[in-house]
Formats: structure tokens, C-alpha cells, sequence
């Protein structure tokens, strides 16, 4: 590993080498003067240099109190040392030195990326308190006995597998919780959220204090868990039926847009055509006018080109009109076909609405006989069940198990339509939204297009009265 400057005098890392260095690698031209007459703050400096200088030792570092990058790579150092002060490294390169034992790393808690290679290291020790050490370069030492290198393979090798494996963990929760917010997103998008689920049946249980008191009755328990199936098996009929709506609605809006682009696309390649024919004939008959002598000819040149000029507008205004006439047929299909399906997906979701509430009506029916039948029980002393205190006071007559029975019924039918009206209304909402951007995006083009014809034949027509005015003037 002998290198040639190794036969050079060694170097010392004196102050006057760290300034120099500071000097060279810090801001130049006028910056690099004002802060080498003001001098340079050691602490500020946050990468230093010191590669290629012969240094045996490292010294005089302890002002670089900020330092994150140090690079003292192909010098002669055989220890290292005088790095206690640089807390803040996270970076150093001590490769192609004379190193042979690991040491004075202690206090680099920071350090990532530590580089030994082509040294003369043979153990590895003492590097126990780097714990963010992610890179370690030791290739090219003298490892001379295979324990080394696997305690060094094991340790390292494990360390960096961990932090592989708990970025792909980290990457794989990141997957999935995008994943996660994609089909929320979707099923707002269908307006169906939590309907796959019993999120329905929960909601209308979660505030209802009679609910709960009359779950307590011989038999409720079980009425509640075909309740609950059942009231989920119509929500995921929604669901699936929102889903697929969506999707067809999707396929509808794409078909609109593709349809509305390739007309204004048609209808633009038109309008460049006729504007590139007219511009050749422009540019000869300029050109013509350009030689012309006889103020006769060039009067009636310049009347013929203001009549192209005229020709081209009421072409161009008659092509843009005609691609509005177009686009207002392409849009009123899209509108009757998005209404209609809406519609039709409305009318679907309401049905299934109505045989919740009827699925409701039916289990207030069972609850009321249930509850009723208690009561029978409760008068004659028969019944077996222990219930809560709060529970047998609904029993104290007919009146109050029927008004609780009653009252947690209001509640559920109240979340159905709620739930209902809360569907219905988004998705009106969004058809008329979508309706209403269609129809301004339709009018600002078309407003834009009528101001660029006009900005055009104004231009065009700038030209003829300049040609008019350079060669005859004014009165002509």
C-alpha cells in the first residue's frame, strides 16, 4: 500500500493549511474577497477538503464545529483522532491513508457515510455508538482473519438489511394507504361511501340509547344479526350498483370529450388551412404591390387583397360558427344521456332505499312484539332473563315499552333518509356542476376563438393600410 507521495516530507494540518483550504474552497471573486477581509467563521464552515496534502496527522479541527462533510482521503494519517468536536459529521472519507485500528469515532453519533477503504485496518472495533451509519466502506485492509470478516459482514450486512426492510415496509404502508385513499376516493366519486359495510346499520344504532336498552329482550340479540345482514346485503347492492353507474358515466364523459376535441380539431385544421392558403397569396400579391408603379394597378391590388381579407373573415367566422352549431348538438346528447343515466341511477338507489325502510318497518314490527310480550312476562313475574335496572323501567306499562320501541324506530328511519337525501342531493349536484362547466368552457372558447379571427384580420389589415401609406400616401 506504499503510495509515491508517501516519500515526500509529511505535512502537518496547521492553521495556516485549514485557512488556505477555507480561502480556496470558500465563496470567490468579490464575496471571497469581503470574507477574507472580514475573516471567516471556522464554525460556519459546513464541508472541508483536505485530500491529496500528505498529512500524517489530523489536528487543529475542534473550531469546525458544523462540519458535515470531510474528505482527507490519500494523505499518510495513521490514527485517527482530533475529531471529537465534529458532532455534526455525517459525512468523512478516510480512504488511501496508512490507518490500521478504528478508533476516535466515538463521538460521530451523526455519521452516515464513513469511507477506510485502501488502509491498513485488520479489526473491527470500536464503532458500536454509529447507529445512522447507513454506507461503510473497508474494502482493500488487511482483514486477515475470517472472523473479522464476518463479524464485520454480519453486523454491517444486518444493519443495512434492517434499514432496506424497514424502508420497504415504509414504502409498502406509503402503497397501501395511497391505495387506500384511491378508493375512498372512488366510491365518493360514485357517491357510495360506506355502503360496503355495515357502516349504515351502525349509524343508526350509535346514537339510539333505546337500542340499546331493548337489546337486552329474549330474542332481540339474534333479530339484530339478521337485521343487520340484511340491511348490509342491500348496502353492497347500492355499492355495486354505484360502481358500476360510475364506471358507465366515466365511459360517457370520455366518449363527450373525445368527441367534442376531434370536432374542434377538424374544425381548426379547416381554419389553418384556409388562413395558410391565404397567407401565400398575401405574401405574392405584397410582394407584387412592393414593384408596382401604377397607381391604378396597385389601387386595385389593394382593393382585391382587402376583399380576401374580407372573404377570409366571413370564412373563418362561418367555420366557427358552424363548429358551435356542432358542438351544441354534441353537448345536448351528452346531456340528455348523463341525465338519463343519472336519473336512472337515482330512481335505482331510492328503490333500494324503500326496502330498507321497509326491512326497518318489518324489524320494528318483531321488536314492538318482542317487546310486548316482555311485558306480559314482566307483569306475571315469568320472566328468566336478568336485565339492567335502566331496562325494566321500560316495563312499568304498555305505554312506555311502545313509545321507546317507537322512538328508536324514528331514529333509524330517520338515518335512512338522511343517508337517502344526502345521496341524492350530491349527485344532482354534481350533474349540474358538470353541466354548467360544459356549457362556460364551450363559451370561453368560443369567445377566444372570435377574438383571435378578429386579432388576425385587424393584423393583416394593419399591413395592406401600411403598404398603402408607404407607397402612395395618405390621399391616395
Amino acid at each position: 500500500m506504499s503510495r509515491l507521495y508517501d516519500t515526500l516530507e509529511p505535512s502537518v494540518m496547521d492553521k495556516k493549511m485549514l485557512q488556505q483550504a477555507v480561502e480556496e474552497q470558500g465563496p470567490q471573486d468579490q464575496a471571497g474577497q469581503i470574507a477574507k477581509e472580514e475573516g471567516v467563521l471556522y464554525e460556519e464552515v459546513c464541508q472541508l477538503c483536505l485530500n491529496y496534502r500528505n498529512i500524517l496527522k489530523i489536528d487543529h479541527l475542534w473550531q469546525f464545529t458544523s462540519l458535515t462533510k470531510l474528505q482527507l482521503d490519500n494523505n499518510i494519517i495513521v490514527k485517527i483522532e482530533g475529531l471529537e468536536c465534529l458532532t455534526n459529521l455525517k459525512w468523512l472519507d478516510l480512504s488511501f491513508n496508512n490507518i490500521e485500528v478504528i478508533e476516535g469515532l466515538n463521538s460521530l453519533v451523526l455519521l452516515e457515510d464513513l469511507s477506510l477503504y485502501n488502509n491498513r485496518i485488520s479489526v473491527i472495533e470500536n464503532m458500536d455508538t454509529l447507529l445512522n451509519l447507513h454506507i461503510l466502506s473497508l474494502g482493500n485492509n488487511l482483514f486477515t482473519q475470517l472472523e473479522n470478516r464476518e463479524q464485520a459482514h454480519g453486523k454491517y450486512q444486518y444493519a443495512i438489511e434492517e434499514m432496506r426492510h424497514n424502508e420497504t415496509q415504509e414504502r409498502k404502508a406509503i402503497e397501501a394507504k395511497k391505495e387506500q385513499e384511491d378508493q375512498f376516493q372512488l366510491h365518493m366519486d360514485a357517491f357510495v361511501e360506506h355502503l360496503n359495510g355495515p357502516y349504515l346499520f351502525d349509524s343508526m344504532y350509535a346514537d339510539d340509547a333505546e337500542a340499546a336498552k331493548l337489546s337486552y329482550l329474549p330474542g332481540v340479540p339474534v333479530l339484530l344479526e339478521t337485521f343487520k345482514s340484511q340491511l348490509v346485503e342491500l348496502c353492497m347492492q347500492m355499492f355495486e350498483v354505484g360502481l358500476a353507474q360510475h364506471g358507465r358515466r366515466e365511459d360517457e364523459l370520455k366518449s363527450f370529450f373525445d368527441c367534442s376535441r376531434e370536432a374542434v380539431e377538424e374544425n381548426q385544421q379547416r381554419a389553418a388551412q384556409s388562413v395558410a392558403d391565404f397567407e401565400r397569396a398575401r405574401r405574392q400579391v405584397m410582394s407584387e404591390m412592393q414593384q408596382a408603379t401604377d397607381p391604378r394597378l396597385l389601387e386595385t391590388q389593394l382593393n382585391h387583397c382587402n376583399d380576401e381579407i374580407n372573404q377570409l373573415c366571413d370564412s373563418l367566422m362561418t367555420q366557427e360558427l358552424q363548429l358551435v352549431d356542432q358542438l351544441e348538438d354534441i353537448i345536448k346528447d351528452f346531456e340528455r344521456d348523463i341525465l338519463d343515466m343519472v336519473a336512472g341511477f337515482v330512481e335505482v338507489v331510492q328503490g333500494i332505499f324503500a326496502q330498507c325502510r321497509d326491512l326497518e318497518n318489518h324489524h320494528h314490527e318483531k321488536l314492538l312484539e318482542i317487546a310486548v310480550a316482555t311485558l306480559e312476562q314482566v307483569a306475571k313475574n315469568e320472566l328468566e332473563e336478568d336485565m339492567p335496572d335502566d331496562v325494566r323501567m321500560l316495563f312499568v306499562d304498555k305505554d312506555t315499552v311502545i313509545n321507546a320501541v317507537s322512538a328508536s324506530h324514528d331514529t333509524h328511519l330517520l338515518k335512512i333518509d338522511n343517508r337517502e337525501d344526502e345521496l341524492v342531493t350530491r349527485v344532482n349536484s354534481w350533474i349540474s356542476a358538470l353541466i354548467k362547466s360544459i356549457q362556460d368552457k364551450e363559451v370561453k372558447r368560443n369567445r377566444k376563438r372570435i377574438a383571435e379571427i378578429h386579432n388576425y384580420i385587424d393584423y393583416v389589415r394593419d399591413q395592406l393600410s401600411e403598404m398603402r401609406q408607404e407607397r402612395w400616401g395618405k390621399n391616395i
